[in-house]
């Protein structure tokens, strides 16, 4: 929590200092249709995410069962860290730095620094030095995901939209099917994995199909809405 407040704090200095104005730019405060917004983000990107799980259990045999530890407490702890870990990489990378490329150089070089930025920062949050090709697809696929957060952002000069397509995609991931560092938590897998043989087509669509809905209808969503003034 210290570390949210620091951002904040940080921030507010960045954007008095570089372009005159306070952190009002992120656009924190609570509207009817930023709330609206962020709930219908959140649930498309959660009904994305999901789909992967339910393509496994499809094609792939694969399945999960509730966690018999499974405990209030348990789950809180879960929501927590992920909204402290989408908190922190969305002030970092769609925050104040981002407002003030986008006054500076125009939105689409301030996007484009926003995502590489991205893609490459999480070569050192998933450990994937020494693995030239799972670099490559980590900076391809974060870099494109952060393509969507920062147009969602450059779009509404709001924090809710970013934020809301971060969440979805995220607590699905790590709080329902316990795909992330944090552990157990909703669903476990069965283990072992089946090995299962499929075509081509078929591991496309199980791998990035669900990604790629995420990242496409997102875009598309944004693109309808009206350029926001800040």
């Amino acid at each position: 929590m210290l570390g949210l407040v620091i951002q904040l704090l940080v921030s507010w200095l960045l954007l008095w200092l570089f372009q005159k104005k306070g952190l009002g730019v992120l656009g924190f405060y609570p509207t009817r249709w930023r709330m609206l917004g962020f709930g219908l983000f959140f649930l498309v990107t959660a009904i994305c995410s999901t789909s992967d799980f339910v393509m496994r259990m499809l094609f792939a045999q694969q399945s999960w069962y509730l966690n018999p530890r499974l405990s209030a407490g348990l789950i809180f702890s879960g929501l927590w860290w992920n909204i402290k870990s989408v908190l922190f990489e969305e002030f970092i990378f769609r925050g104040a730095l981002m407002y003030i490329l986008i006054k500076r150089i125009g939105p689409v070089k301030a996007i484009l620094i926003s995502s590489i930025s991205f893609g490459i920062y999480h070569w050192f949050s998933h450990e994937l030095f020494g693995n030239p090709f799972l670099m490559l697809v980590e900076f391809i696929t974060t870099g494109l995901m952060g393509v969507v957060y920062a147009y969602a952002y450059a779009k509404t000069f709001s924090l809710y939209y970013p934020i809301a397509i971060h969440l979805g995609w995220n607590l699905v991931r790590s709080v329902v099917f316990s795909e992330t560092v944090i552990g157990d938590q909703l669903l476990v897998q069965v283990k072992p994995v089946p090995q299962v043989t499929v075509g081509y087509f078929i591991f496309f669509c199980v791998v990035y199909l669900p990604m790629l809905s995420a990242m496409l209808i997102n875009f598309f969503m944004i693109r309808r809405m009206r350029q926001a003034e800040a």
